[in-house]
């Protein structure tokens, strides 16, 4: 791993850090000797993620926050920086998802998932890129989702957020090209956590899920596996490298082939 690893010494703030894919990209950077503060708006959860990360000797460092509060988003990253140093590296991985048909969606879960998955990725990415342009660097990685780009049965609302998302980190990163600084994103298929087994109501949800639904238009995964949190955090932290440093305004999906490369 050592051709992808970030800078030694460096901070990064990673949102959804007591999450799946969060809590496995906080690991995966922190293995590296950065800096990681840790923001998840369920504060149990988020202590208990990090004090296992501590207990291992992981430099990681709870900053609570509920993403969809702007006052509560600057707030976190004001002490990340005063306690950690300048942040260079961003994750957005916090997320929501609400699943059904349309016509079943009720506005409180619409709503719901736009202030995570979209407005959360807005608040967090204004607190933060505010602090690098003036610094001149900085790489921010959005974890969105195939779905913002595959349409998915039962999943408009998830799939439309992601979307917006995806489409809010490239304009950010054209606009703050200029001052160093790179916006990417990453595009988990179906992966192994706790959103995905949410979605499989018995024991044939994992079949559906490897082989597709033709009754959903969808196809399975081609190489036959569903993903774990490290395979998305492999991808998040090359962007993040030096290797990527060329890359912007990208985005990178990891689902095995899933969306037929949508």
């Amino acid at each position: 791993m050592a051709e992808t690893t970030v800078e030694q010494g460096d901070v990064a703030l990673v949102t959804g850090a007591a999450g799946g894919i969060g809590r496995a990209v906080v690991r995966a950077l922190a293995e590296r000797g950065t800096a990681v503060a840790a923001v998840d708006r369920d504060h149990g959860a988020l202590h208990t993620c990090v004090a296992e990360l501590n207990r291992s000797g992981l430099p990681v460092t709870a900053c609570p926050a509920d993403v969809t509060d702007a006052d509560e988003v600057e707030a976190a990253v004001a002490v990340a920086e005063e306690r950690l140093g300048p942040v260079e590296y961003l994750v957005n991985a916090a997320g929501l998802l609400h699943t059904g048909p349309v016509r079943e969606l009720s506005p409180l879960d619409w709503a719901a998932m736009f202030a995570v998955n979209a407005a959360g990725v807005f608040h967090v990415c204004r607190a933060v890129v505010d602090r690098m342009v003036p610094r001149g660097r900085g790489a921010v990685v959005t974890v969105a989702s195939n779905a913002a780009a595959t349409p998915r049965a039962n999943m408009a609302g998830y799939a439309a957020s992601k979307a917006a998302a995806m489409m809010f980190t490239k304009s950010l990163g054209l606009e703050v090209a200029r001052h160093g600084i790179r916006c990417n994103v990453v595009a988990p298929g179906s992966t192994e956590t706790p959103m995905l087994w949410s979605m499989w109501a018995d024991d044939s949800g994992r079949a559906h899920t490897l082989h597709g639904s033709a009754d959903d238009f969808r196809v399975g995964i081609p190489l036959g596996r569903i993903a774990r949190p490290e395979d998305v955090a492999a991808a998040v932290l090359f962007l993040l490298s030096e290797k990527a440093r060329h890359i912007t305004l990208h985005d990178l999906t990891v689902d095995g082939g899933a969306s037929l490369g949508a």
